[in-house]
């Protein structure tokens, strides 16, 4: 997984995408028409940006892809984990967190997906 953007949606890995997948050519013009969409501007945080930067894009497809995730779209995610994951190859992780119904996700560019282990500790027994 080193190599690949992982989409992490509460401690549980939901997407992987391998850095460096061909696409078809369909699918390449696809994440084009994305861009220039985009180009005319796009809502974020509530907030619009008239030119959004390579960032801002991605902040904008993130929480794209994990609302597609959260419904079940699953084109739609593979879609958007794909524009990521070209668009930004360094990027290795969105990590993102629901809280009383809210999104909050973090694009992670240092550090790759590990998968996470529960660790229980035990109290010693004393012995009488």
């Amino acid at each position: 997984m080193a190599d690949s953007l992982v989409v992490v949606l509460d401690g549980v890995s939901q997407l992987e995408y391998r850095h460096g997948t061909v696409l078809a050519e369909q699918q390449a013009a696809y994440l084009d028409r994305l861009d220039r969409r985009m180009d005319g501007g796009i809502e974020l945080g509530g907030q619009r940006i008239e030119s959004p930067d390579a960032l801002q894009r991605a902040q904008y497809v993130s929480l794209q892809m994990l609302q597609a995730v959260e419904a079940g779209n699953e084109a739609v995610a593979a879609a958007t984990c794909a524009y990521l994951a070209h668009r930004l190859p360094d990027l290795k992780q969105v990590r993102a967190f629901t809280h009383d119904g809210q999104l909050t996700f973090d694009l992670v560019f240092d550090r790759a997906y590990a998968k996470e282990i529960k660790v229980e500790f035990m109290k010693p027994q004393v012995e009488n």
